[in-house]
C-alpha cells in the first residue's frame, strides 16, 4: 500500500508500505477519508515528540470500510462504513474508573502507538474494539464527514469542560480555524448565544462570519477588548475557548471573562509554554479556568449524532481535500491557513 510515512522533524513522505496483518480480534480498515489535525502539524514540525515513532504512519481522524475481519471477531462484516476514536483507554486505572478514559494513565493512540491512517489501509487493533472505540457510521452520514468526529469530539469534551454552553451565553472564540468553526457551530446550536471570534485571517474571518459568528474581529486591527465590553454591556463574556495555542493572550481573555464566567483553554501550546496572570483576577472575580484533552467513546458517539443530525455542517468544515499522493500538497494547505479543514482521500 502507498502511505505517508513520518520518518523524523521536517521528514514525511509518500512510501510503499506493507499492508498490516491482523492478529485476532483486529479489523482492517481500507481509509476513505483522513483528515489533517493541528497535532499532525506540530509532529511533523517536531514540535510534539511524545508517544511518536518514527518511522511512523500518523493520522487520527479518519473512516473507511472494513477491508478484512481478524479471527475470532464477529458482529462486523467486511464492506461496513466505520470509524474509530482514536484514544484507546486501558478500563482499569483510576481515571478510566472516573468515566476519564481520555486521561488513561495507559492510553495508547492511533496515529502515535500505532499506526494511523495517512495511508490506504488502517488496522485497528482489538484492544480498540475491546474499549467501544469503533463505531459504525450513520446512514446519513459520509466517510469525509465521520472523519470529523474524533476533533468534534475533542471540542465536545472543552465545552463539557466549560460546564456547557447555555442558551443566551455570550462565547467568545480566540481563533477561526478548524476547531475554533466546530466550536462555534456548536455554541450556536444552543438557543439564542451570541458569539465573538477573533481571529487575524480576513479568510478565516468571513468563514466563521457564514458559519454564524455574531462578531468577527480582527485582533491585530481592532481592540478585541473594547468589542466584546461593548457587546456586552462591560460586564464579559459568559464563557472563553482559546482554540489557539498563544498563552501570552492569556491575561487578557481572563479579563474578558465575566464574574463568574468560564475559560477553556483547548489548544495545544508549544512545549515548556509559560503564561504570566494576575492571580486575584482568578480569585477575586470566580474565574474558572480548565484545559482539554481529547475525548471518550460516549463524546465520539455523541459528535456522530450531531453529524448525522445536521447540527454540525461537515461541509462547511471540510474546505479542500487532495488525494493521498498528493500529501505534501495537502500539509502545504494545511500549514498555510488557508482552509479550514484539510481531507486526504486514500
Amino acid at each position: 500500500m502507498r502511505a505517508a510515512v513520518f520518518a523524523g522533524a521536517g521528514d514525511i513522505s509518500i512510501r510503499d508500505a506493507p499492508i498490516p496483518a491482523l492478529d485476532a480480534g483486529d479489523l482492517l480498515l481500507r481509509v476513505r477519508a483522513a483528515t489533517i489535525c493541528g497535532t499532525d502539524l506540530r509532529i511533523c514540525a517536531g514540535l510534539k515528540p511524545r508517544g511518536v515513532r518514527a518511522p511512523s504512519i500518523l493520522g487520527h481522524e479518519f473512516a473507511g470500510d472494513i477491508a478484512a475481519v481478524g479471527a475470532g471477531l464477529s458482529g462486523w462484516r467486511v464492506g461496513q462504513a466505520v470509524t474509530a476514536a482514536p484514544v484507546i483507554a486501558c478500563g482499569a486505572c483510576y481515571y478510566c474508573q472516573a468515566d476519564l478514559g481520555n486521561l488513561c494513565a495507559n492510553r495508547t493512540a492511533l496515529g502515535y502507538e500505532y499506526d494511523g491512517a495517512f495511508a490506504q489501509y488502517i488496522r485497528l487493533p482489538a484492544a480498540a474494539l475491546r474499549a467501544g472505540n469503533v463505531f459504525e457510521l450513520p446512514e446519513t452520514v459520509s466517510c469525509e464527514a465521520a472523519a470529523l468526529a474524533e476533533p468534534l469530539s475533542c471540542c465536545l469534551n472543552g465545552q463539557q469542560n466549560l460546564g456547557g454552553i447555555q442558551p443566551g451565553d455570550r462565547v467568545l472564540i480566540i481563533g477561526a480555524g478548524p476547531i475554533g468553526v466546530m466550536h462555534l457551530q456548536l455554541a450556536k446550536a444552543a438557543p439564542g448565544t451570541r458569539v465573538i471570534v477573533s481571529d487575524p485571517s480576513d479568510h478565516r474571518r468571513k468563514l466563521a462570519g457564514q458559519n454564524g459568528a455574531d462578531l468577527a474581529i480582527n485582533p491585530l486591527v481592532d481592540d478585541l477588548g473594547a468589542a466584546v465590553l461593548d457587546l456586552t454591556a462591560g460586564i464579559g463574556v459568559d464563557k472563553v475557548i482559546m482554540a489557539v495555542g498563544v498563552p501570552e493572550i492569556l491575561p487578557e481573555l481572563i479579563r474578558l471573562t465575566r464574574k463568574n464566567g468560564a475559560l477553556n483553554l483547548f489548544a495545544g501550546f508549544p512545549p515548556r509554554a509559560r503564561a504570566s496572570i494576575d492571580l486575584n483576577d482568578i480569585h477575586y472575580r470566580q474565574i474558572r479556568i480548565s484545559g482539554a484533552s481529547a475525548s471518550t467513546p460516549a463524546q465520539f458517539g455523541r459528535a456522530l449524532d450531531l453529524l448525522a443530525s445536521g447540527t454540525i455542517d461537515a461541509d462547511a468544515i471540510i474546505t479542500d481535500r487532495f488525494p493521498l499522493a498528493q500529501f505534501g500538497e495537502a500539509l502545504t494547505v494545511a500549514k498555510a491557513r488557508q482552509g479550514l479543514k484539510v481531507a486526504l482521500l486514500p
